[in-house]
């Protein structure tokens, strides 16, 4: 079993930051893929940045230059720094933690989820 918890989520303005936490129950965090998804109101998911296990990252395009994801192996936890919030990034923002355990099979693993919402 993998559990994630998100924090940091809150009320900001436009223009504001927000960072946000996941924090893996498993020592074995450092061998996951790991990602931010979030979904807002009335909306599909979509994917906000990734993090693998080897380091490299990725970033949704609406996102990119102001969002940064980072984890601390050490820590067992995923960071999502967010910069110059716009009110277009009002979601529920999920921690999600993915695993190859064999070909074409993986296992993941979702937080419950944290509120981010930008208004004025």
């Amino acid at each position: 079993q993998m559990d994630l918890v998100e924090s940091g989520g809150g009320l900001v303005q436009p223009g504001g930051s927000l960072r946000l936490s996941c924090v893996a129950s498993r020592s074995s965090f450092n061998a996951y893929d790991m990602a931010w998804v979030r979904q807002p109101p009335g909306k599909q998911r979509e994917l906000v940045a990734s993090v693998t296990a080897g380091g490299g990252k990725n970033y949704g395009d609406s996102v990119k230059g102001r969002f940064t994801v980072s984890r601390d192996n050490a820590k067992n936890t995923m960071y999502l720094q967010m910069d110059n919030l716009e009110p277009e990034d009002t979601a529920v923002y999920f921690c999600n933690a993915r695993r190859t355990v064999a070909k074409f099979e993986t296992v993941d693993y979702w937080g419950q989820g944290t509120q981010v919402t930008v208004s004025s």
